[in-house]
């Protein structure tokens, strides 16, 4: 059963046109990851369905009765001092009006004459079956029932929304969403702000839940998991590929190379019938005053070629040139911490810790939220810049040099341009300079751009670019793929992989983890925990690690029964 068709969408924002006869059917059960570059138009989309925004020219068709739930990328924009649970309450807001004039009326009959009493008594017969029949007496009973699935415990309830983390905000307004038991779910990127525990529990939540849905995410490990489709939106079309976003990966390779391969036989025939065109109107010419027919066969190949369906070219995988200036390797050793602690005032977040970091590892800090990562690497950073530096618990090795990607990148001056920040550490001509800048997808009057409005993306791309000119051989980074789209991770991935000195991350995204770890340290019980390998293995080993003690405790057991 089609939930929603699209048909012959075409929407523009000024001179951008961001859907160009696009065209989509979901149907129900689909489990739909949208995907594309950031201004490609996903959320905008959304807005269509949910007839917030209007298209130019086009239909959507949604099913009859079918009832949506919408998660937006920034919820609760309208909702001030009111708790978790008068939020969940007030999705019944059409049967709690029915218990309010239940209210009234009962204080009506408390107040009334016998001649009147009748009629109140009849309404408010009509009203409490009208209730009774929009399950009223079961309201609290089913915010209960939500609040265990999600997680959401007794104290929670009693905070005020706008005293929540972003994630709490995402997984209380998804609550919400589901206790009206919708058919469709249109999810705007439901993973920002999650940690990895809670995306965890959120895959699995969708990947069992029977209605269907569409959702555009940044996170490629969660539409690995999530999505039996993805829709890639692309120069305002729609690309289909049924399967998750592993599978679109190979079969998007294989598309891209195909329609190259046509796009060159094109090419190649337009050329070729060309060159025939002006050769015959030169035979043409030559034969005049009887060289008409040559001109009509120029015209009939010209209207053949007038009505040819152009392929466009491909877009070719953007790449970062991550040439970094290594003059020199650090030493094997390359940071050594023995017996570290480390406090927030009376917090104590790490207690004698101890690790290695060898030259040309691939290190990903892992661990909960507020257990410590960005305390410790920004520790790490400030004994660094320390000149006079010495500390036998935390000791930096030989020839290390340190760049430093922090999770909020800020620049000296927000109405510098790129070009003016770039210029400080380029040593070059301007022409060298626009071309270095260039490579970074900072392309003609960009470099003009102000860096105080530069996206999360841009920051990142500049921050590199300034880094790359330093002869750095230690790259440490806290949370780089935050606020940048699939394909600006995939480049920094790529870029990364060609680094060749050593590499330590905070990361959440699974994805970015396993193609660039090694090796992951995850904090713990104030500790810090060693696994080989990236986020898979380290997956792996903690279910083993689980099971060993599950069966140890069952053995335990069943030798004190004995």
């Amino acid at each position: 059963m089609i939930e929603i068709s699209i048909s012959k969408l075409n929407k523009n924002f000024g001179f951008k046109k961001i859907f160009d006869e696009f065209n989509l059917d979901i149907s129900s059960g689909e489990r739909i990851g949208l995907i594309g570059d950031n201004g490609c138009g996903k959320t905008t989309l959304f807005k269509m369905i949910m007839k917030k925004e209007t298209p130019d020219s086009g239909s959507i068709s949604i099913r009859k009765n079918a009832k949506i739930g919408y998660l937006s990328q920034i919820p609760f924009t309208n909702v001030k001092e009111t708790t978790v649970r008068d939020y969940l309450r007030s999705q019944f807001s059409k049967i709690l009006m029915l218990e309010e004039e239940m209210k009234n009326l009962e204080q009506q009959m408390a107040n009334c004459n016998d001649a009147e009493l009748p009629k109140i008594l009849n309404r408010f017969g009509q009203i409490q079956q009208r209730f009774i029949d929009s399950d009223g007496y079961l309201i609290e009973s089913k915010i209960d029932e939500i609040c265990n699935k999600f997680n959401i415990n007794a104290d929670l309830l009693t905070h005020d929304i706008s005293t929540l983390s972003g994630g709490e905000k995402t997984m209380i307004n998804l609550a919400a969403i589901m206790l009206c038991n919708p058919d469709i779910l249109i999810l705007d990127e439901p993973t920002n702000n999650l940690d990895i525990n809670t995306l965890e529990w959120l895959e699995n939540y969708l990947s069992s839940y029977k209605g269907t849905i569409i959702m555009s995410s940044h996170d490629r490990y969660f539409l690995d998991k999530v999505a039996t489709k993805i829709v890639l939106i692309e120069r305002g079309k729609a690309e289909i590929f049924y399967g998750n976003y592993s599978y679109y990966l190979q079969e998007n390779e294989r598309r891209v190379l195909s329609e190259f391969e046509q796009y060159k036989d094109q090419q190649k025939m337009i050329d070729a019938m060309k060159r025939k065109i002006k050769q015959l109107q030169e035979f043409g010419r030559l034969a005049s005053p009887s060289g008409e027919s040559f001109f009509k066969r120029a015209a009939s190949i010209q209207k053949r070629l007038d009505k040819l369906e152009l392929i466009l070219k491909p877009e070719e995988k953007k790449e970062l040139p991550l040439n970094f200036q290594m003059n020199s390797r650090s030493g094997k050793q390359v940071l050594i911490i023995d017996g570290l602690s480390l406090n927030i005032e009376d917090k104590i977040l790490l207690k004698d810790i101890n690790t290695n970091i060898y030259y040309q590892d691939r290190v990903c800090l892992m661990g909960k939220n507020g257990t410590g990562k960005s305390t410790l690497i920004k520790y790490i950073i400030d004994k660094y810049n320390n000149i006079d530096f010495q500390d036998k618990i935390l000791k930096i090795g030989s020839n290390v040099s340190i760049g430093y990607i922090p999770q909020t990148i800020d620049f000296e001056d927000n109405n510098e341009t790129i070009l003016e920040v770039a210029r400080k550490y380029f040593n070059g001509t301007e022409t060298n300079l626009r071309s270095a800048l260039a490579k970074f997808m900072f392309n003609g009057d960009n470099v003009f751009k102000r860096v105080g409005d530069l996206s999360g993306g841009e920051k990142v791309r500049l921050k590199l670019f300034e880094l790359m000119q330093t002869s750095i051989n230690f790259l440490i980074m806290d949370e780089p793929t935050n606020h940048i789209d699939i394909t600006t991770k995939e480049v920094l991935e790529s870029a990364l992989k060609e680094f060749p000195g050593t590499i330590l991350f905070i990361s959440h995204d699974r994805y970015f983890i396993n193609e660039l770890a090694k090796k992951i340290l995850y904090i713990e019980n104030k500790n810090i925990v060693e696994y080989l390998g990236n986020y898979d293995d380290y997956k792996n080993q903690m279910v083993k690690k689980l099971s060993f003690s599950s069966k140890n405790n069952n053995d335990f057991k069943t030798r004190g029964r004995k």
